[in-house]
């Protein structure tokens, strides 16, 4: 079960691209957070929906809205499509263990050993806000989180 509006959001760690840690609850007090979880880098769905944030990105910085993506792929994996793709925000590797913080927000297919399309606006005091999860294969509508983020200022 995906977490719920309203809810604490579940902490984590996890390592970036670069391998650095990024730590939810470090943004506490700080800035809200965008937790957009994702099946695969280089996949056709995943790309169109993370370009759409990388070209609307200055909407979010512009809000103070921090993005962060999160996949089961290895860092070496996402730091080559990150760079690729010009993204601007972290992507976080929830590889091992495998697929833990997506298991924690109800993101995680076990058939599939991925997360699906799961999408959850975090406030500054770290309640979930907004949160949405797609199955497998269908894309997001960002309006909607869109939205959810104007609606924090």
């Amino acid at each position: 079960m995906a977490v719920e509006v309203g809810s604490k959001a579940p902490d984590f760690t996890l390592n970036d691209y670069n391998r650095q840690p990024v730590t939810l609850s470090s943004f506490q007090g700080e800035k809200p957070v965008l937790l957009v979880f994702y099946p695969f880098a280089f996949s056709a769905i995943c790309t169109g929906e993370l370009c759409q944030l990388r070209d609307e990105f200055a909407d979010y910085e512009g809000q103070g809205v921090q993005v962060l993506g999160v996949s089961v792929d290895t860092a070496f994996s996402l730091k080559v499509w990150a760079e690729q793709q010009g993204y601007q925000f972290p992507l976080l590797s929830d590889f091992w263990p495998h697929g833990e913080v997506a298991k924690a927000y109800g993101t995680f297919n076990e058939d599939a050993g991925m997360a699906v399309r799961g999408t959850f606006l975090i406030d500054k005091e770290g309640v979930v806000r907004y949160a949405e999860v797609n199955p497998p294969g269908q894309a997001r509508d960002q309006q909607s989180w869109k939205k959810a983020v104007s609606e924090l200022a």
